[in-house]
């Protein structure tokens, strides 16, 4: 199985590929490549409808430039912490950017969670975003109020008095319950629209059946959420119901 970087012939491959509408896994047997290396070039290149085989690896050479000059300083270059792989990590930064953003996140939104998700701390600043993916503060900013509207951020202040990001084991757990709160007003509406339409008619029935099913899987998501935070995050020794002051 080859490996390396992708050369400018096999980008013209998934360009033709992804035009021809082929899944990415067929696309990364015909090359001999992970199915993710193959997702991650397409959705970091403007996703299926915009790739161009060119243009991406115009912004491959772009990127390995604006890296040489760190990857270039050797013994000086500060170590990454637990033994890790400097390649190793950075890599996985991009599979998990493109994982979140074909889940629907943009592009920047992706890459400032998946990059606090792999910080030991769980938490960053805004400046130490904005160095660590070498993008404007504003970016920064933008990225973090559109994941905060989700629940999959939260700020608070250090002793320092600046504002950090931070991603914890809470912040799913009240991330399903957002989501479980959309379905349920939409199954409100749902059912709204049935006395609108005429109980029986077939667009009604459509209505009422999206409201029972999202009813009956919200039902269990909430349950799930309780019994998994319940379960897996709390601390040894330490009742969930405990009320004692």
């Amino acid at each position: 199985m080859p490996g390396g970087r992708l050369t400018q012939q096999e980008r013209q491959q998934i360009a033709q590929g992804v035009a021809d509408g082929l899944p990415y896994a067929e696309i990364a047997r015909r090359l001999e490549r992970p199915t993710s290396t193959i997702t991650r070039e397409v959705m970091r290149n403007g996703g299926p409808t915009a790739y161009r085989a060119d243009l991406a690896h115009r912004a491959t050479e772009r990127r390995a430039h604006r890296r040489r000059p760190a990857s270039s300083r050797g013994p000086e270059s500060a170590p990454l912490p637990h033994g890790r792989d400097a390649e190793a990590v950075r890599e996985y930064e991009e599979t998990l950017t493109t994982v979140l953003m074909q889940s629907g996140a943009p592009k920047m939104m992706s890459r400032v969670l998946a990059c606090l998700y792999t910080t030991d701390a769980g938490s960053l600043t805004a400046s130490e975003l904005a160095q660590r993916l070498q993008v404007s503060p504003a970016s920064v900013s933008k990225a973090i109020t559109f994941l905060e509207s989700l629940e999959l951020v939260r700020r608070e202040r250090d002793e320092g008095r600046r504002e950090r990001y931070i991603v914890d084991d809470d912040l799913w757990y009240q991330s399903m319950l957002r989501s479980a709160r959309d379905n349920a007003k939409f199954s409100e509406t749902a059912l709204q629209g049935v006395s609108v339409l005429g109980p029986g008619t077939p667009a009604a029935t459509r209505l009422e059946n999206v409201a029972r099913f999202l009813d009956f899987v919200n039902e269990g998501i909430v349950r799930a959420a309780e019994q998994a935070r319940e379960v897996l995050y709390t601390k040894p020794g330490t009742a969930p119901d405990d009320d004692t002051a």
